[in-house]
């Protein structure tokens, strides 16, 4: 390997570790100190930590549990994998660092959301809605490996409003609680870092996604 992939793929790994430090000192933060649904204000009423758990991807969008979440976790396992493969497979090419780092955003958050799969449901006691969980508690995790729920908090209602202040609207624009919210998914800094690296690459990096991809094969 050349000098100069090296050093992109160890910036790279840079990128990675940062992210994930990240991403896990908040969700061990929010399962160690707040309660499911805990809402706790950290910007006006537009940024809010909002403790749920899912089973299913970013967004907790495609959620559920058995069979299906296992298959997820699995899922997820091979695609980290083959991104590695990606990262190592440019840098030996002296790919663009900025190629790198974008792969590298959502290889790291899609290890986040692993992390949480695999040993969540190991390492913690039950969260409840009257209590907060335990790190390593006496009496075992909830759940097996890889069943595991994802711990989200970001929660960003940047316009919240009630029906009958905005009858114009259609009434598929407002939720099960009468409100248009924008924006009412709540995610984790894992889910951010794939959607950072999505669209960075979409914007930033469509000459190299149009243009040389076939290189990594």
């Amino acid at each position: 390997m050349k000098k100069q992939g090296n050093r992109g793929l160890i910036w790279s790994f840079v990128v990675i570790f940062l992210v994930l430090l990240f991403d896990q000192i908040l969700k061990i933060w929010v399962k160690t100190n707040m309660t499911l649904g805990q809402d706790i204000p950290v910007i006006g009423n537009w940024f809010r930590l909002l403790f749920i758990e899912n089973n299913g991807m970013a967004f907790g969008w495609f959620g559920g549990g058995g069979f299906l979440k296992l298959a997820l976790s699995i899922f997820r396992i091979v695609a980290i994998v083959a991104l590695f493969w990606v990262l190592v497979r440019l840098s030996k090419k002296d790919t663009k660092f900025g190629v790198l780092f974008g792969i590298a955003l959502i290889t790291a958050g899609a290890m986040g959301n692993i992390i949480d799969s695999v040993f969540y449901g190991r390492i913690f006691s039950e969260s409840t809605y009257t209590q907060v969980a335990t790190l390593f508690p006496d009496g075992g995790g909830y759940a097996g490996w890889l069943h595991g729920r994802v711990v989200d908090m970001l929660y960003f209602p940047i316009i919240d409003v009630a029906r009958e202040n905005a009858s114009w609207l259609p009434n598929f624009f407002f939720g099960p609680d009468g409100h248009f919210i924008f924006f009412r998914p709540i995610f984790n800094f894992a889910d951010a870092a794939i959607t950072v690296g999505v669209f960075y690459m979409l914007i930033f990096q469509w000459s190299w996604l149009d243009r040389d991809r076939k290189s990594v094969v």
